[in-house]
């Protein structure tokens, strides 16, 4: 009695030191200290910036330093390990055990006579040591779990590709998220020198005409109006200025350099061309739908859902396993105190044969499903290469419409500051057309930032990608190489060649 209630004693005590948990919040120490943790890993392994930035580097920067893209790696290393995991569920269960057990008192029994029901006249005897262990070692293996887990490897093995699918999708993002921020930063690398300028020139114009309009030397309404212009012309000039002071930032963000430096990019010399404008459409139909991330997902999605028929059919089958162990006990009563057992048991649960029709049409209206989105999923991605395809097209024109104006504009606006200079002309005139000029520019680098944005649109549906021998693998020089072929590929319009993956591979993490 005394050791029973020293044991309920004990668990009392625990349930209400387990129920007595509250919530520790961080301290600002301690959130300081990860946070400047976090800093340091974010930034490992980074080779720092030498020089101006290309394209091409930009992108193998990306690639290789993204965080956003290194959590999609680890998800599909993730799954990865995940069907390596599976893989060993088929195999059968190995167990081991030991244990201890005490009495507070001996096993102590009585007989009974079996004819009259009697209590046998003989002292109660011992039948178990108040103190023993108990260890065993047992192999059990069952068909049915064997079925299952051979299938649940199977739809793993398909989840490890549909984790790649989705890295092809980020991927294919970034480098269009990529190519859109160099363009804007390679704007206001630009404009910002050019846009100061015309500023300062506007403030001193603004100026001089309010000291005229104190000394009366110009009428009131022609004063107002000229700094009504000037003032105009500011406020575009200060918008320009403040969109253009984030494109920095977004880019550093993008190739995971540090947000303070300052970042110097080169432009490319080779302009994208209308080659791939060239190409059939039916052809660019063909690479979409055996390369388009979006449809292999679909494919692979499919395939899972017609395993998992396979695996409910399964479940309503009888379950035969087999066992066999090897046993063991120190209980001194026990003539033989070590023994091996084996056994089989088949078994089946009733319920299924009522419930069986009800979940073979659930498997089967999975897979309907399953295809019907696959479809959809197709001729959604077949009017996307149209659309894109379209896109593209009006982004060259408009990029060559607004790189003429551009040129025009810069044309008339050296003449206007010839002019001043020989004092033909009023500052209001060198100050709208400078800032005429600045817009023609920005418009040129916006729409040609429009046209890369088209491009990559084009090639993310198309299923294009760089053919990298491992992002991890390979040095940011390699890399940034391998992009600047795949980049003059695209240009030149070329598509890739479609050809059979191997039976049985998978994508590793390192593309």
């Amino acid at each position: 009695m005394k050791y029973s209630m020293v044991s309920v004693s004990a668990c009392a005590a625990f349930i209400t030191g387990c129920g007595s948990l509250a919530p520790a919040p961080l301290t600002h120490t301690e959130i300081v200290a990860r946070a400047q943790s976090d800093h340091h890993v974010a930034q490992a392994d980074v080779e720092p910036i030498k020089g101006p930035l290309s394209l091409e580097e930009a992108i193998a920067r990306a690639l290789k330093y993204n965080l956003e893209r290194r959590t999609r790696m680890m998800e599909e290393a993730v799954a990865l390990n995940q069907l390596d995991v599976s893989q060993y569920d088929m195999l059968p269960k190995l167990v081991a055990s030991v244990g201890y057990h005490k009495r507070s008192e001996h096993a102590t029994t009585r007989a009974v006579d079996s004819v009259t029901g009697s209590p046998s006249l003989a002292n109660p005897f011992i039948s178990n040591d108040r103190t023993h262990t108990v260890s065993d070692l047992g192999l059990t293996w069952s068909v049915l779990d064997f079925g299952l887990s051979y299938y649940g490897a199977q739809q793993n093995a398909d989840r490890v590709l549909i984790a790649s699918e989705r890295r092809r999708k980020a991927m294919h993002v970034l480098i269009q998220n990529v190519r859109t921020a160099f363009w804007r930063a390679a704007s206001a690398q630009k404009l910002l020198g050019e846009v100061e300028r015309a500023i300062a020139l506007a403030e001193e114009a603004l100026a001089d005409s309010r000291k005229a309009e104190e000394e009366r030397l110009r009428p009131p309404l022609e004063s107002m109006r000229f700094q009504r212009q000037l003032l105009e012309n500011l406020r575009l000039l200060e918008a320009i200025e403040h969109d253009q002071a984030t494109a920095r930032v977004e880019l550093s963000s993008l190739i995971n350099a540090p947000l303070a430096r300052e970042l110097t990019v080169a432009e490319p010399t080779e302009g994208i061309s209308k080659r791939m404008l060239d190409l059939p459409v039916e052809r660019m139909e063909d690479v979409a739908i055996a390369q388009n991330a979006d449809i292999r997902e679909q494919f692979y999605k499919t395939r899972i859902a017609r395993v998992e028929t396979r695996r409910t059919l399964l479940k309503l089958f009888p379950n035969l396993s087999f066992d066999y162990s090897l046993n063991h006990d120190s209980d001194s009563h026990l003539v033989h105190d070590s023994w091996n057992k084996a056994g089989a048991l088949l078994s089946f649960n009733l319920v299924n044969l009522f419930s069986a029709p009800a979940q073979q049409r659930l498997a089967e209206a999975g897979v309907t499903l399953s295809e019907q989105r696959r479809v959809a999923t197709q001729m959604a991605v077949l009017a996307q290469v149209h659309v894109a395809r379209l896109q593209y097209a009006s982004a060259y024109q408009q990029f060559v419409r607004a790189d003429a104006i551009s040129e025009v504009d810069e044309r008339i606006n050296q003449q206007v500051s010839a002019r001043e200079k020989a004092q033909s002309t009023s500052k209001l005139d060198k100050v709208a057309n400078n800032t005429t000029a600045i817009l023609s520019l920005l418009r040129r680098y916006q729409a040609l930032a429009q046209l890369n944005v088209a491009a990559s649109r084009l090639q993310a549906t198309l299923g294009l990608e760089p053919r990298l021998m491992g992002v991890r693998d390979q040095s940011l020089a390699e890399l940034t190489t391998s992009i600047a072929l795949a980049l003059r590929q695209w240009n030149q319009g070329s598509l890739p060649v479609l050809a059979e993956p191997a039976v049985g591979s998978y994508p590793t993490t390192g593309e």
